[in-house]
This record gives structure tokens, sequence and C-alpha cells, in this order.
């Protein structure tokens, strides 16, 4: 019986031994574990993209405005080519009717211009009538006068009749030349009538608004019984796009970022229609026109896709990346270990000569996307040395690195733990956790 009991008591006393037994190894395998006051991360090795990002707008390739040249009505919408009625998405031919504007007003104009053509047509038959009557009376004085002078200032001729027949001579010959210009006159009129016709014609053939080219209708901007006025500017009725087969993304590209984008470079991006689909294009052009925007200056890039499949529909919102740089199977290390720059009394005894200067890892001062290097430092032991590395392209957050001194898995230094990560590190083991899920209180 005293037996169990002793039994039970060493029991007792050795689980609270052995809780402080753990605890501590605990603590001090915490404490030799943090002894570091250095975050780090190691270099990795793999494939590196530098992309630029952007965003833009789908826009049909190209895009024809058809307006009204005549004002009036809209009295009915022509046929597609299903056969209905000219709507949004309709798929349309060169020629085909898209509308009808009330023509009865400039079809009494063409009624008008064709009365007045043959009113001048019956001015130039008239007017050749004349000549040939005044023609015939010159063929008559002629023959007078050339008896007037036979015959001479006589007894048998006085002056008087010899002066008469010259005079009538003389007018007779110039009524012959007006009635030729009279005729002329006559003609230029049936000309200015045919002109006036030909106008009048062409009002009355705008009245029927056509398609002039294959495509499809993006926006329909009228309705039946709308009246459109074209003044000075012609009202836009319909918006057709030539072929939505080719699509392009304009893409507004921030003036510091201009420079690495050329012509034919290659381009992904997404729209929100399609959240899991990565859609390809490339630079197709580079637009000159800078819009500034407070005080932002972008410039616009046309990037051409292609829209076989008829997914991508127009003016969707498109986040785009344009490819920069692609590297494969090289050093990288995160941006943050070359931004970083230790103490002097952090610097091993060895290297304090070195001052390390950090580095800026978007620098690109060559076409090969390499800087003229920078600096990036190790552990060794309780300091730091430096590593000096030639500086390659970035994709944000991890940047390209190349030195012969540096392998991969090798750890860097990213900047010192904060103080607060300190005395958590260094706290006893001992004391009461709390857990920080769920919504915990303000502090």
């Amino acid at each position: 019986m005293r037996l169990n009991r002793f039994l039970k008591l060493c029991c007792l006393l050795l689980i609270p031994l052995a809780a402080l037994t753990v605890g501590a190894n605990r603590f001090l395998a915490s404490e030799k574990k943090d002894k570091s006051l250095f975050r780090t991360a190691p270099v990795k090795q793999g494939d590196l993209i530098s992309t630029i990002s952007a965003s833009g707008v789908v826009e049909p390739e190209e895009v024809v405005d058809v307006g009204a040249q005549v004002a009036g009505r809209i009295v009915s919408f022509g046929k597609d080519a299903s056969g209905k009625n000219v709507d949004y998405g309709s798929v349309v031919q060169e020629g085909m009717v898209l509308a009808r504007i009330d023509d009865a007003l400039y079809a009494s104009d063409v009624a008008t211009t064709k009365a007045q053509l043959g009113y001048s047509k019956t001015g130039v038959l008239r007017a050749e009538a004349d000549l040939r009557q005044l023609q015939a009376k010159l063929y008559q004085t002629e023959r007078d006068w050339k008896r007037a002078v036979k015959l001479g200032p006589s007894d048998a001729l006085s002056y008087a009749d010899y002066d008469a027949a010259q005079s009538a001579f003389e007018m007779a010959r110039a009524n012959v030349e007006v009635g030729k210009a009279t005729i002329a006159q006559a003609k230029e009129s049936v000309g200015q009538s045919q002109a006036g016709l030909a106008k009048a014609q062409q009002n009355l053939d705008y009245c029927t608004i056509r398609s002039p080219v294959n495509g499809v209708i993006v926006d329909r901007r009228v309705n039946i019984g709308q009246t459109v006025v074209a003044s000075l500017n012609a009202p836009s009725l319909f918006l057709i796009a030539k072929d939505l087969r080719r699509l392009q993304v304009w893409i507004s590209v921030n003036e510091a970022d201009i420079g690495s984008i050329r012509v034919g470079q290659q381009v992904t991006f997404t729209v929100d229609a399609y959240p899991g689909r990565a859609f390809k294009g490339e630079v197709g052009k580079i637009r000159l026109n800078a819009s500034l925007t407070q005080n932002v200056v972008t410039y616009t890039v046309e990037v051409v896709t292609d829209n076989s499949d008829g997914k991508l529909l127009p003016y969707l919102t498109a986040n785009a990346k344009f490819l920069v740089h692609q590297r494969q199977n090289v050093l990288m290390v995160p941006n943050a270990a070359l931004r970083w720059s230790p103490k002097p009394e952090q610097i091993h005894p060895d290297n304090r000569k070195h001052t390390g200067s950090p580095a800026d890892p978007s620098a690109d001062d060559g076409p090969d996307g390499k800087s003229a290097g920078g600096v990036v430092w190790g552990l060794h032991g309780s300091f730091v040395k430096p590593f000096k590395v030639a500086i390659g392209p970035t994709d944000g957050s991890m940047t390209e690195i190349q030195s012969k001194d540096i392998r991969e898995g090798m750890l860097v230094v990213l900047g010192e733990k904060s103080s607060k990560t300190s005395q958590q590190t260094t706290a006893s083991p001992f004391a009461p956790q709390f857990s920080t899920k769920g919504g915990g209180g303000g502090h």
C-alpha cells in the first residue's frame, strides 16, 4: 500500500519536471534559432519573366461611321443578311440598305429640275429656229447689198437706198451672231438644268442609307420616326466594324515604361468576361500623340490580336502585360536584398572598407537588361559580408543576378528583424499564449 502511494507521488513529481525540461529545451532552441537579428531569404534559380503591366480597351481594327447627308425623318430600316431589320450585331454587305429617310421633298425637287431641263431644251430648239430665220434674213440682205454695190449711187439708186442696203446687210449679219450666242446660252442653260437634276437626284438617293463596307453593326443610333438634321456635321446613324476577326487593344502606357515598348513585342492580356483565359497579341503601333491626365503623361499603344473564334467583344477592358525580358535558369534574389545596406558595425571586420551602397533593381542600362552592378549581403557568423553582383531584369519582386561567388540556396540578407519580433522570440515559453485567430481587439 505504501509502495503504491510512493509510486504515485513520484509520478506526480516527474510530470512537472518533464514539462519544465521540455519548456527549457524549447526556450534554449528558440534562443539559438533567433540569435540572428537579420531577415534572410535563399537565392533561387529558375525562369524570370520581366513584364510591364497596363490597361486598355478592346477596339475594332477599322470602324466606319455611317451618317446622313440629307435631313429628314427615318421611315424604315433595311434588311440584314438573315432577312431581319438592321439592328445591333447585324451582318451587312456593301451596298445593302440600312435605312430610308422620307424623300417627299427631294422627289419634288427632282420633278422640278426635270421640268426646268425640259424648258431649257425647248429654249435650245427655239434659239436654233431663230438662227435659221436670221440666216435667211442675212442671205436676203446680202443679195440686196451686192446689187446696190453693182449699181452704186446713181440716178437708178439714190444715196439713201445705197446706205440702207448696206446697213440692212450689216445688221442681218450681226443678228446671226446674236442668234448663235442665244443658242450657246440655251445649251448652257440645259447643262445647268442637268446639273440641278443630278444634284436633286443625288439628294433623293441619299434618302436611302446604304452600307459602304462589309461588316457588323456595332451601334445603331437612330429609331424609326426620328428626324435627322444634316447641317455642318453629318449626323451619325450606324457604326460598322469592318472585320471583328482582328481586333486592337488600345493600351495607355506610362511615359516611364514607353521606352521598353517596341513594335512586334509580345503581349498577353485578360478580360473580365473570360477570367481564366489569357489572350495573345503583339504591338502594332506606338502613337506619338501623348495625353496628359492629372500631370501623368501616357502614350497609346495599339496591340493587334486575332479574334477568329469571336470571343472578344469590342470595348471590353483589357489588363495587359508587355513581355520585356525573358530569362531561363538564372539566379534570382528578392528586390529587398539589393536595396538593403548594413550599418558599419554589422559588417565583418575584414570587409568594413566596403560601405555597401544599395542598388536599384529596376535599373536597365543596356539592351540585355543589365546595369553596372550592385551588392547583396550574406551572413558571416553574427556579421554580414558583401557580394558584388551584376543586376539583370526584374519581375517586380525578384531580380536576376550574376556572380561567381553566389550559388543557389545561399542566404542573402533582406533586412533587420524588428524589435517586436525579437521580443516575441525571446519571451518565456511558460507565458500564456493567446490565439490571434478571429477578430482581435483594437490597439
